[in-house]
């Protein structure tokens, strides 16, 4: 290859040539942060301008390295006329490109590459589909008004997007990352964008962490976030971000990652503004939506059906209402608080599974059962039974009954008149047999009616020359319990007395019936 650079080639391109061959930073700012600032007004002349087709020729075809040298392409500080193209380009040496602006869109569709670094860029598009890296993809602190699109990409390490700003294309999308694949983290902390980010059916092999990102819907595409069917082989992060590691800092992978701020620190919540998709995820070590607030219309949805994590964390807000959907997900250990849930029946649980309950905040009983009942589906009795059995692994056996307890007045709702009737029977009774106590009150006080009333109405004897001995107390337990002979049968009722009896027998029986069905459930939930 030749050491000069082609004919041609304006001095400043020139410089970039010898730049290159000696693996040297390419830095053309004037030292004015108003003038240097690429997302700015102030114009960039001549001085510090290079075309798009001569960065090409430089990594499809430069010269070769200065001895002792390895040739890389480092960019500061300049325009680039012109698109990119590098769409199937094998790109073998190391890119790094940091406040420059870029006129026209860059292409690197199906290319191979190793490590490639844009940082605090202006990239109007970003074609990228089927892109494969053996290294790092940064485009953090760039803004990229017309989207950016991954599909079917290949990240060998990881891909980073914090701080980004970027735009929808013509179809509402921000970021079209659907069947990506990126072997360790993808970190998009404090992304801002106009229009869906979508991963569908992507694996990330580490983090997925989107903490303080800022999602905003358009009009034209309702769903802020897209991501169905993604596997993620650590922990999925939509949280929040304490700005201390944030603001001011030269760094654009912050500080503190994964640690949870100190209480009162100043932070930002995740925000999505429009629908967010979860549903069929798989997340290995967590699924975490804390600090979060989601903002959805009256048609939109927050899915998680399906999902599968050893622990959900939801601890978040819904200022404009919205709905949640569970259904048939699987956690572990469910960690959430009374205000995380939407109210007014705009939760779906069914078949929503978990084996423990971790409140991040005191969760009484009466709150949990409140949360069942906020359920869109009229009743869900596996909703009832998940909730206690996940009581009772916890301990809590009284609170599973409550449970229990609740389910079934709510069943009762659901019934006929004739067993809506009987139902309110039992539950006055005994509860359904969680209030056994309460058999033995009405039991007591049957007796003690009875044996007021039978004290002051003493009965006729069954055979006039027979005359047994006179006990109304012990007259009127017989009746209540009429399988047990007490010495009273030898008297004849009539009248009046006939029916208060016969009253106390209806009574006997009614608790009698209770109690065991009562009974019979307790041996069931054994």
């Amino acid at each position: 290859m030749a050491e000069r650079a082609p004919d041609g080639w304006t001095p400043v391109e020139q410089g970039l040539w010898e730049a290159f061959r000696q693996g040297g930073v390419y830095d053309l700012r004037a030292g004015d942060a108003d003038q240097d600032d690429p997302f700015g007004g102030a114009a960039w002349g001549p001085e510090r301008t290079v075309r798009a087709e001569v960065l090409s020729r430089l990594l499809l075809a430069g010269p070769a390295a200065a001895p002792g040298r390895v040739a890389s392409l480092k960019l500061t500080g300049i325009r680039v006329t012109g698109p990119l193209r590098l769409a199937g380009a094998t790109i073998g040496h190391y890119v790094e490109v940091h406040d420059c602006r870029f006129e026209q869109k860059i292409l690197i569709s199906e290319a191979e590459a190793g490590t490639l670094r844009f940082v605090s860029c202006l990239i109007p598009r970003l074609e990228a589909s089927r892109l494969a890296t053996s290294g790092d993809l940064h485009l953090a602190r760039c803004r990229i008004p017309e989207g950016v699109r991954l599909t079917d990409a290949r990240i060998g390490t990881d891909l980073l997007l914090n701080q980004a700003v970027l735009g929808g294309d013509r179809f509402g999308r921000a970021l079209s990352a659907d069947g990506m694949a990126v072997s360790q983290d993808f970190e998009a902390d404090r992304l801002e964008s106009r229009g869906e980010v979508s991963l569908r059916t992507g694996r990330i092999g580490g983090r997925l962490s989107l903490r303080g990102a800022q999602l905003h819907a358009v009009p034209e595409n309702h769903t802020a976030l897209n991501l169905v069917r993604v596997t993620v082989g650590h922990t999925l992060y939509l949280s929040g971000s304490a700005d201390g590691g944030w603001y001011g800092s030269q760094t654009y992978y912050g500080s503190g990652y994964g640690e949870i701020p100190p209480a009162g620190a100043p932070s930002t919540p995740f925000r999505a503004h429009g629908r967010v998709r979860l549903s069929d995820g798989r997340f290995e070590a967590a699924c975490l939506l804390s600090d979060a607030e989601f903002r959805l219309g009256p048609d939109d949805e927050l899915a998680l059906r399906r999902i599968q994590t050893p622990e959900l964390r939801f601890t978040c807000r819904f200022p404009d209402g919205g709905t949640v959907s569970l259904s048939r997900a699987r956690v572990g250990n469910l960690v959430d608080a009374p205000g995380s849930w939407p109210q007014g029946k705009q939760l779906g649980l069914t078949g929503f599974t978990y084996e423990c309950l971790r409140p991040a905040v005191p969760f009484t009983v009466q709150q949990r059962i409140a949360w069942l009942e906020g359920s869109s589906v009229d009743f869900q009795p596996e909703s009832y039974e998940q909730l206690a059995a996940a009581l009772r692994r916890d301990g809590a056996d009284d609170d599973a009954r409550e449970v229990l307890y609740a389910k079934q007045r709510r069943r009762r709702q659901t019934l006929p008149l004739p067993a809506r009737i009987w139902g309110r029977i039992q539950d006055v009774t005994v509860g359904y047999g969680f209030r056994p106590g309460r058999a033995a009150l009405w039991l007591l006080l049957a007796w003690a009616l009875g044996s007021i009333y039978f004290a002051t109405h003493q009965l006729q004897p069954l055979k006039a020359d027979e005359r047994p001995h006179w006990d109304p107390v012990l007259y009127a337990l017989g009746q209540l319990l009429p399988v047990v002979d007490l010495g009273q049968q030898g008297w004849n009722p009539g009248g009046a007395d006939q029916w208060v009896a016969s009253g106390l027998v209806i009574v006997g029986w009614i608790l009698a019936t209770t109690v065991a069905a009562g009974a019979t459930r307790m041996l069931q939930r054994g």
